[in-house]
């Protein structure tokens, strides 16, 4: 997937995976250190990454490579609980495995989520894919796709008839009613600016991170009425702006980049670590229908999860957006 920003690369995209109705069990709900429900992107990239460096490894797919990926949402269940509804929620949690005292070892559970997804992935090759291509293509993706950890869940099972199809770049538009019904999930960029301009103009010591919140917040206003009584309406600042959601968008740096194996306790050490924490903006859950519209807004080629990285501000960042 990283290969699409090389420079030496000359690869393209030449057709698009579709992958149907994906069960995933047990996902990380938990997305960033303050925002959870749906998964983070970056668990999703990762998986097909992963899958992109295996498919390479295919004689008939060596020259082939998975590039942005569409995201759409059919169903998204947190496992959550709360003894009556005033309670908050708290996440349904295990601790396995027992110790051998039978105790319970001292770990941190995440939170989990059960859901159904549908995958649209960029083919990228230097040339058109065969028709032998195209069915290994297929063929691969089912198996590969039941070994790889989406999200850190499990997959259970496709879509019965038809789980993964490819099609070229010109029938593009063709994916969309085969995402029905669904949400997919689309950067809010130019709708948060609005949002952070509005907050300023009430407040001009506001900050974007105040903006964030005010999003996530419903606010209660009184209103009398001339009899004396009082009327109380909801607020909310993404009224008008669609379904907005808070999430994670990547890390940036926060300090200097060290070489390999000087860090201690790094996932994999044979790379080079550095100190991140995480960046927030906003998202927007659009139907799929809306994404008919060619070159605007919506446009479904603009739907895309790709890595960015800018090293000149040590940001890590996923974006559907080339000039972020």
């Amino acid at each position: 997937m990283s290969r699409i920003d090389d420079d030496d690369n000359n690869s393209g995209v030449v057709g698009y995976l579709l992958i149907k109705k994906v069960v995933i069990d047990s996902a990380n709900t938990i997305s960033s250190p303050i925002t959870y429900g749906f998964p983070a992107i970056t668990g999703f990239l990762g998986s097909f990454h992963a899958m992109s460096r295996k498919m390479a490894d295919d004689d008939v797919l060596s020259d082939v490579s998975l590039g942005g990926v569409l995201l759409a949402c059919h169903d998204c269940q947190p496992q959550m609980y709360r003894p009556n509804p005033y309670n908050n929620y708290t996440l349904n949690q295990t601790r396995n495995p027992i110790k051998k005292d039978g105790k319970t070892a001292s770990i941190i559970e995440e939170g989990k989520c059960r859901l159904v997804m549908s995958f649209v992935v960029e083919v990228l090759s230097e040339t058109m894919l065969s028709t032998e291509q195209q069915d290994s293509a297929i063929q691969k993706t089912k198996q590969l796709v039941y070994q790889q950890r989406m999200a850190g869940g499990s997959v259970r099972e496709l879509a019965r008839f038809e789980p993964v199809q490819f099609f070229e770049t010109d029938d593009i538009s063709a994916v969309i009613p085969q995402l029905l019904p669904a949400f997919v999930l689309m950067d809010a960029q130019d709708e948060f600016a609005q949002i952070i301009d509005e907050v300023q103009a009430d407040n001009s010591d506001a900050t974007p991170l105040d903006a964030l919140i005010d999003v996530c917040a419903l606010h209660q206003v009184p209103e009398a009425k001339s009899n004396g009584d009082t009327n109380w309406s909801t607020l909310s600042r993404k009224t008008g702006h669609g379904w907005l959601v808070p999430m994670s968008i990547g890390y940036q740096g926060i300090s200097e980049l060290f070489d390999a194996g000087i860090m201690q306790n790094v996932r994999n050490p044979e790379y080079c670590s550095q100190y991140v924490e995480a960046i927030y903006s906003l998202g927007k859950w659009v139907y799929p229908q809306r994404l008919n519209r060619i070159g605007g807004d919506h446009d479904i080629a603009n739907a895309f999860w790709r890595y960015h990285y800018d090293a000149d501000q040590n940001l890590y960042l996923v974006t559907q957006h080339h000039d972020f």
